[in-house]
C-alpha cells in the first residue's frame, strides 16, 4: 500500500520565533499583570488581619491568612466579636444588599433583552416608513454619554415619587440601548429568510415566526447581550446612589461606598472593604471565565455582518 503524502500547502505548519511575536506575547503578559494586579491585591488584603495591614503591605503572600474578615461582611460575627479580631465596627448588611443587585440586574437584563430583541428584528425584517431613520437615532444614541440623561432622569423619577424604590431604579435602564438593537439586528439579518418565508406561507404571524423560529435560533447573542447588559447593571453605582439613599435600597455599589465611609475613627476598613469587594467581583468574574469566549465570537460575528 503506498504510503499517505500530505500535500505542502495542507501539510501543519510549524511556529517560528519571531522577534514580532515574542514582543506581541511579551506585551500580552504585561497587560495581564496590570489587570490581575489589583484584584490580587483585594483577594491578598481581604486574607489579611487588619494589625498586619501596613507591616506587610510589601508581601506577595499574607503570612496568616484569615477569613474572620468575610465573616464580618457576611455578618457572622457580632460587633464586638469584629471589633476583639481587628475590626473598625463599621457594618454593611451584605445580604440584603446582593439581594437588591439581583433584583436590579435581572429585572433590567429580562426587561432590556426582551425589547431590545423586538425591536431589532422589527428593523431586520419589518418595513415601515421611517425604519432607516429610526434606526440611524438608535445607533447615534450610542455617542450621547449616559451621564448628560442623569439630571433629566432624576427630575421625571422625583416627580413621579419613585425615589428611594426600585422602581426608580430600574426605570431608566428597562428599555432598549442603541448597542443592544444594532448587535441583534446585525445578527437576525444573518438568519436565511427561507425560514421565515415558510412559516408566513403555513400562516403564521410576524410575532409567531419571532417566538418560534428566530429566538430559538438566537441563543448566544442574546446570552451575549444579557450577559454584557448583567456585567453593567451589576456594577452601576452613580443611578442607585442618587435614586435610592434609604439603606434598605442599596445595591452593593452603593453599600460598598456606605461601609467604606461610616468608620468612626476616619480610618476606613480596608480588610473587611475588600472582602466585601471580592465577593462582589466574583459573580463578574466567573460569567467572563465562563462565557468570555462565546462573547467575543458573537460580537466578531455581527460585526462581520
Amino acid at each position: 500500500m503506498a504510503p499517505i503524502t500530505i500535500p505542502d500547502n495542507q501539510a501543519p505548519r510549524k511556529r517560528t520565533f519571531s522577534p514580532g511575536r515574542a514582543a506581541a506575547w511579551v506585551a500580552l503578559g504585561l497587560m495581564l499583570l496590570i489587570t490581575v494586579t489589583p484584584l490580587w491585591m483585594v483577594v491578598k488584603t481581604a486574607l489579611m488581619h487588619s494589625t498586619d495591614l501596613y507591616t506587610e503591605s510589601d508581601r506577595l503572600l499574607p503570612t496568616a491568612p484569615t477569613l474572620d474578615n468575610f465573616k464580618r461582611v457576611l455578618g457572622l460575627m457580632t460587633q464586638e466579636e469584629g471589633r476583639a479580631r481587628g475590626g473598625s465596627g463599621a457594618e454593611i448588611n451584605f445580604l440584603r444588599a446582593l439581594g437588591n443587585s439581583l433584583v436590579f440586574t435581572i429585572t433590567i437584563v429580562l426587561l432590556q433583552v426582551s425589547c431590545a430583541a423586538m425591536a431589532a428584528y422589527a428593523f431586520a425584517r419589518l418595513r415601515f416608513p421611517g425604519r432607516d431613520t429610526l434606526f440611524a437615532l438608535f445607533v447615534g444614541s450610542m455617542m450621547v454619554p449616559g451621564v448628560v440623561t442623569f439630571i433629566p432622569n432624576f427630575i421625571l423619577i422625583k416627580d413621579l415619587g419613585l425615589l428611594n424604590t426600585m422602581v426608580g431604579m430600574v426605570a431608566p435602564f428597562c428599555l432598549m440601548q442603541g448597542f443592544s438593537v444594532f448587535f441583534l439586528r446585525q445578527f437576525f439579518l444573518s438568519i436565511p429568510r427561507d425560514l421565515e418565508e415558510a412559516a408566513l406561507l403555513d400562516g403564521a404571524s410576524y410575532f409567531y415566526i419571532f417566538i418560534h423560529v428566530v429566538l430559538p435560533l438566537s441563543i448566544t447573542p442574546l446570552a451575549t447581550i444579557g450577559m454584557l447588559t448583567g456585567i453593567n447593571m451589576w456594577n452601576e453605582f452613580f443611578w442607585p446612589y442618587l435614586v435610592a439613599k434609604d439603606e434598605m435600597q442599596q445595591v452593593l455599589p452603593v453599600a460598598l461606598q456606605t461601609f467604606k465611609s461610616q468608620t468612626a475613627q476616619g480610618q476606613p476598613d480596608w480588610t473587611g472593604l475588600m472582602a466585601a469587594t471580592a465577593i462582589t467581583v466574583m459573580p463578574t468574574i466567573l460569567l467572563l471565565v465562563v462565557l468570555g469566549r462565546r462573547v467575543v465570537e458573537s460580537v466578531q460575528f455581527s460585526g462581520g455582518k
